[in-house]
């Protein structure tokens, strides 16, 4: 979480770069209209022949950037829906339990599937919140693993208690995947490699219509716009929790109405700070 671009939203960079890219264009142009003199034919052809590459450069770095990042996506995604059945089968068998840690062991479950939600929608740049919500669920994950352990002197069964137990372990497993599928970016470097090229794809587009004397302003903007629309969506599907493309939590949310019938008076909240 220390990249220096994931502490800006994605619609300011968006926007950020779409200024420059028009400021590099209009110096390029400017350029270009000056040198248009000294220049002949053959300069001119040179210059669309490097125009041409430059800009089937910029759309390999677009394709390449766009799958990492939908990759990540994706992955953040499956992340959460293996957590959410993780949770739901562990809750389950909590029916398993002898009845003397059964309503502890729902009550947690349930506090434990709200705390997920809750955290779910802490913005990952907050790391205050970040390390608050990191230590309440290991708190929880604790005293289920107390429950757990109580379960297993009173009934030592693999067939009952057993299967309760490999369901938390997979519960614990499921939250760190999560948690890692959580800082897996696309690396800055290839961010600002992408950034670089367009802008001086943009400064060399400019620069080849001053040689020629012409300036196509609409197919110009057009480009320019687009390309930073995908370059836009490149970067908010980078920012779980905090861009306008969001996870899907509703595999989460479906497993509420399972956790509130299953959560009793013994059970004692645990809150994430908002």
């Amino acid at each position: 979480m220390d990249d220096l671009l994931f502490r800006f939203p994605s619609l300011s960079i968006a926007a950020f770069l779409f200024v420059v890219i028009l400021v590099a264009n209009e110096s390029g142009y400017r350029v270009g209209r000056h040198r248009r003199v000294d220049s002949d034919e053959g300069v001119r052809s040179q210059t669309n022949a490097i125009q041409a590459a430059m800009l089937g450069l910029l759309a390999l770095l677009l394709g390449f950037t766009f799958t990492m990042a939908l990759q990540r996506y994706d992955g953040r995604s499956e992340a959460v829906i293996d957590e959410a059945n993780a949770i739901g089968t562990a809750l389950l068998r909590t029916q398993l339990l002898p009845e003397g840690v059964q309503e502890e062991a729902r009550g947690l479950m349930a506090d434990y599937l709200r705390l997920r939600l809750e955290a779910a929608e802490v913005d990952l740049t907050r790391s205050d919140l970040r390390r608050q919500a990191k230590a309440a669920a290991g708190r929880l994950q604790e005293r289920l693993w107390s429950v757990a352990l109580a379960a297993t002197e009173a009934d030592p069964r693999p067939v009952t208690t057993g299967l309760y137990i490999q369901s938390l372990n997979e519960l614990i497993d499921a939250y760190g995947r999560r948690d890692a599928a959580l800082k897996k970016h696309v690396p800055e470097v290839v961010l600002l490699l992408l950034f670089a090229v367009f802008i001086i794809a943009a400064s060399v587009l400019g620069y080849s219509g001053g040689l020629d004397g012409t300036r196509p302003f609409v197919a110009t903007w057009a480009m320019s716009l687009l390309i930073v629309l995908v370059i836009f969506i490149i970067v908010d599907l980078d920012r779980p929790r905090r861009g306008w493309i969001r996870v899907n939590q509703d595999s989460m949310m479906d497993l509420t109405d399972l956790a509130g019938a299953a959560r009793t008076a013994s059970a004692s909240p645990v809150r994430t700070p908002h």
